[in-house]
């Protein structure tokens, strides 16, 4: 028995060390590669009928190594990055599993790689890098292609986990096929280079599907992301839901709000409790009511990310402490809600200065003017000269146009050849003295065609003589009615502006930075025309 097993035994050696035998002539090949460090041999019976069918020789695609089912398997490792395929191989290959040294060797091929470029590999440590430094060079170069550069990497080094086929170009494919232009793909990933870890599927497309939800338009969708591409990160039940629900439960209207978030989609990643809620109070305490709130946020939803205590507040005792009175202060927010996130305190001290030195007009005068137009605070100063040398030239005293700005103060944002026109038909056509406009300075907010004209010419016909006021300023309606009455209503004053209107001003310059239209309201014109 024992003399059979050792017989077997050497029949075996023979048979493996002689290389002659002609079964493994056809693939049994002398093998040499002096990178390789070592030779693994698997034994399976070759005669098996089951292994006849299905081993064959064998060149996986995505591994480096080669089979010889049956009888060889020979993994090569090597420090030459050249040798790499350009293929990532996964961690697990079929009937070969990655060893620790494998890993090691590869990562440290990888790094070189990464530090040589100029990408700084030390938060990688955690990550799982591909096998091969041509995969890892294949992102890098493709990142580049789409315009990030090496500091755009190193701000965010993660990004090179993500495969280019089955991250990288999904991604983008997506985000182009929804509106993003794909010249601005390099920069949108730069901003938010986490899009890329993202699936299509399960957590980008619900998000877009909620901005239409929002009436958000199609055309829109892509710049909606180019301004806040963290949109993409959020989650639909959380931040996003709750404060769309809470604006609409303080009046906004649901067809607004898709308006709302092209223009300022910031306020889709704020907490209720901790900043939309606080701010809604604080408004409300001061006298505006929810539904003038509600109108204002609207038209301007930026007012949701004015900083409540370093900002809001802090400008709204400004304002009190330069004499505007507290019942005012409703009027003021709602002529000018941009008032409550300008840097006030110097604005208000330049402006103040300028009006008492130049236009005599001491500081309580100063708090009315601010009351009743508080776009003041933001008009340049060479602009307000040009009416008040125009009144000037025209025989009125420094005191007379100071008390006509001091009742109407938006005689300083008027065109001047608007002012010369009327001017020209009070004096020549209608012939009144010069007293009545310090009465009623408002005269020149008039339009002279539309408004002026027509009205004088009909109180020609009838014969009748009466103030500027009483037949300027009324609607068209109740002009009529005081026209075909029997007696002359005593006059009354009417509203110095129109809640929430916005002030036209002559010339783009006249604005102040912050007021400056900014491509993106051009852009949006149709969705927040104010």
């Amino acid at each position: 028995m024992t003399s059979t097993i050792l017989r077997r035994n050497q029949s075996l050696k023979t048979i493996l060390t002689n290389p002659k035998d002609s079964f493994f002539k056809p693939i049994l090949k002398p093998f040499k590669n002096p990178q390789t460090p070592c030779t693994y041999f698997s034994w399976t019976n070759p005669k098996d009928s089951f292994f006849k069918t299905i081993l064959k020789p064998y060149k996986n695609p995505q591994t480096p190594y080669t089979y010889f089912p049956g009888v060889l398997n020979q993994i090569a490792f090597s420090t030459n990055s050249s040798k790499f395929p350009e293929y990532e191989m996964p961690t697990v290959t079929w009937g070969v599993i990655q060893g620790r040294k494998e890993k090691l060797v590869s990562r440290v091929i990888i790094c070189d790689y990464l530090k040589s470029i100029g990408i700084i590999p030390d938060e990688l440590e955690e990550l799982e890098l591909p096998s091969t430094v041509e995969v890892m060079r294949e992102r890098v170069e493709f990142l580049q292609k789409i315009g990030l550069t090496v500091d755009d990497i190193n701000e965010y080094p993660l990004i090179l986990g993500c495969s280019v086929r089955k991250n990288i170009i999904p991604v983008l494919t997506y985000l182009e096929k929804i509106g993003l232009q794909r010249s601005k793909l390099g920069e949108f990933v730069k901003n938010y280079p986490q899009c890329l870890h993202a699936s299509v599927v399960v957590e980008l497309v619900p998000v877009i599907k909620f901005l239409r939800g929002l009436d958000v338009e199609k055309q829109d969708i892509g710049y909606v992301l180019m301004k806040y591409p963290e949109l993409l990160g959020f989650k639909l039940e959380g931040t996003m839901s709750t404060s769309v629900a809470y604006l609409v439960s303080i009046g906004v209207n649901p067809r607004d709000i898709g308006p709302m978030v092209t223009q300022y989609p910031y306020f889709l990643g704020m907490r209720v409790g901790t900043m939309i809620k606080p701010l809604v109070d604080y408004l409300v305490s001061l006298g505006l009511p929810k539904k003038i709130l509600a109108r204002m946020l609207e038209k301007r939803a930026y007012l949701l990310g004015y900083d409540l205590e370093e900002t809001v507040k802090p400008n709204v005792n400004c304002l009190l402490s330069f004499g505007l009175r507290k019942e005012t202060l409703p009027s003021v927010i709602a002529q000018f809600p941009q008032i409550l996130g300008l840097p006030l305190k110097a604005k208000l001290s330049s402006q103040q200065y300028f009006f008492n030195l130049k236009l005599k007009i001491d500081p309580d005068g100063f708090a009315r003017v601010i009351e009743k137009m508080p776009q003041i605070v933001s008009l340049h100063q060479h602009v307000i000269m040009k009416p008040v040398e125009f009144l000037l030239a025209r025989g009125f005293s420094t005191a007379d146009v100071a008390k006509m700005i001091v009742k109407c103060p938006q005689l300083v944002a008027l065109q001047v050849g608007l002012m010369k026109n009327s001017f020209y038909f009070f004096k020549n056509d209608m012939g009144r003295p010069m007293e009545e406009l310090l009465d009623f300075p408002d005269y020149f907010t008039y339009s002279l065609e539309s408004r002026i004209k027509p009205r004088y010419q009909r109180l020609q016909s009838k014969g009748i003589r009466c103030s500027l006021a009483w037949f300027l300023n009324c609607s068209d309606q109740r002009f009529e009615e005081r026209l075909y009455g029997d007696y002359i209503e005593p006059e009354s004053s009417g509203p110095s502006f129109y809640m929430g209107g916005k002030l036209e001003l002559p010339g783009n310059e006249i604005v102040s930075e912050e007021e400056d239209d900014s491509d993106d309201e051009t852009l949006y014109r149709r969705t927040v025309s104010l």
